[in-house]
């Protein structure tokens, strides 16, 4: 039987995030209708914005030290690029012309992200899993900030970067929470 997402470790539940968005992005590409297609973009970002909280706040400073951490400092990289194509979907509408490309985009950058943190012996996963992490203690912290988060970000809250020129690049090397709502560590 399938475990709940209370039941869940923390690779499990980010595995549970990174398949529930792949989902949305396919039934986004499989969709005609302008309507549907904002709705589900607006779920992708939503869902996207909360998880990459989640692992920049709780996940990643856990791995900071214990696993590569070029791996760790690429991840931010790439969320903070997803970020911008995340507000930017969000800004717009499926009547902007390229609306369905910035999705598109989104997509494989996604993909490739899920790729790395996910491969078998070298990824992420693998080797936080390895390092001996608390995995049911990161989850009930990831649980806890993902109610919050899924507020904050419900309520409009942007996508907010780390890695960018002008961004405070300290708290992605330090792994420190951006902003309020953040688990105590």
């Amino acid at each position: 039987m399938a475990q709940t997402y209370e039941e869940m470790d923390a690779i499990a539940m980010l595995k549970a995030d990174h398949r529930k968005v792949e989902e949305l992005f396919e039934k986004f590409e499989q969709t005609n209708g302008k309507a549907t297609k904002q709705k589900l973009a607006e779920q992708i970002c939503l869902e996207l914005k909360v998880h990459t909280a989640i692992e920049e706040e709780i996940f990643y400073p856990a791995c900071r030290g214990k696993i590569e951490d070029d791996l760790v400092n690429e991840a931010y990289v790439e969320h903070d690029s997803a970020k911008l194509l995340i507000n930017e979907i969000e800004a717009g509408g499926p009547d902007e012309e390229f609306y369905d490309a910035k999705v598109k985009v989104l997509s494989e950058m996604i993909e490739h992200h899920v790729e790395e943190e996910e491969k078998r012996s070298e990824g992420m996963f693998s080797q936080a899993r390895s390092a001996g992490l608390d995995m049911d203690k990161l989850a009930d912290d990831m649980r806890a900030r993902k109610a919050t988060a899924m507020e904050e970000f419900q309520a409009g809250k942007p996508a907010e970067t780390r890695t960018l020129a002008g961004d405070d690049v300290e708290s992605a090397k330090a792994d420190q929470p951006l902003g309020e709502g953040a688990v105590e560590r």
